[in-house]
């Protein structure tokens, strides 16, 4: 693992630009922002101050879609920083805890939020001592970006949190503390049955505690890389779900991962204890939708 990025503040949600630049949020309750960070490392520069900015997504029209995680809303942010906000309680939905989201291939927006409030999960900034004992649904949501359609897809999660669309266009979502992700198919634009498990991407062998599943993105081997907060390391599932290898990432809290530019075949992993972002070979370039 090498560090490409320091000194950042809770950061996660990893995109990679098409010009080879990187956004990254910062949550830590000092800076709230969503900042650019040069393809060397060497240049950043603060786009937006939201709040505590969680997930980022971009489009095909190159708009960056935010879950703000204090204003409990979805944000539509422009590079030059400009950003309104597209979805929240007066669009008739009412958000907890706003966690991940992404763009699927017909280019609807799909979500987690975690299921609680914020200030219960982590009063004062800082994580419940029995969090994992609180009570939690959480939801799984559908937006559409032209017509401002808000739909719940699914709910009942013990903290939803990464979100993907897979090669096989099926949607895939973790639940944190069970350790669990979960698979929905998707066929022309809507889900299509009940979600169901796909696999597991917690340690057995590691003892118990606060830790599970973070963000997650496909690489073009197919596989599922997976970011596990509080376990250290970056899981790998195989495409039938089972467990294929665990890379340490150099901390404890990974929160989320990018695949670098085509031919890299190099992940860039956000890591919250160290306020780093790492990186480390792959053998493989990232599954990219066609957005």
């Amino acid at each position: 693992m090498k560090i490409f990025a320091d000194d950042l503040s809770f950061p996660g949600a990893p995109v990679l630009l098409p010009d080879g630049n990187f956004l990254f949020v910062e949550m830590g309750e000092e800076r709230g922002c969503v900042t650019w960070v040069s393809g060397d490392g060497q240049s950043r520069k603060v786009i937006a101050k939201t709040g505590r900015p969680n997930g980022l997504a971009r489009d095909r029209d190159g708009n960056i879609w935010v879950t703000e995680t204090r204003q409990r809303a979805v944000l539509k942010l422009q590079l030059d920083g400009r950003h309104e906000t597209f979805f929240g309680e007066r669009h008739g939905v009412k958000f907890l805890f706003l966690n991940d989201l992404v763009v699927a291939p017909n280019g609807d927006i799909y979500l987690t939020d975690s299921g609680i409030e914020i200030e219960e999960f982590a009063p004062g900034g800082v994580a419940h001592p029995d969090c994992k004992n609180l009570h939690f649904d959480g939801r799984i949501y559908r937006l559409d970006p032209n017509t401002r359609e808000i739909e719940r897809i699914d709910n009942g999660y013990w903290f939803a949190n990464g979100i993907a669309f897979g090669p096989d266009e099926n949607l895939y979502v973790a639940e944190t503390f069970s350790g669990r992700i979960y698979r929905y198919p998707w066929k022309d634009g809507r889900i299509t049955g009940p979600r169901e498990v796909f696999g597991n991407a917690l340690d057995p062998d590691q003892p118990e505690g606060v830790k599970g599943p973070d963000g997650l993105k496909f690489g073009k081997d197919g596989k599922l890389y997976v970011a596990v907060f509080g376990q250290g390391d970056i899981t790998v599932l195989k495409p039938d779900g089972a467990v294929d290898r665990r890379m340490p990432v150099g901390g404890n809290y990974p929160t989320n991962l990018v695949f670098g530019p085509d031919g890299e075949q190099i992940i860039y992993v956000t890591e919250a204890e160290t306020g780093t972002v790492r990186t480390c070979e792959a053998g493989t370039d990232g599954y990219a939708l066609n957005v």
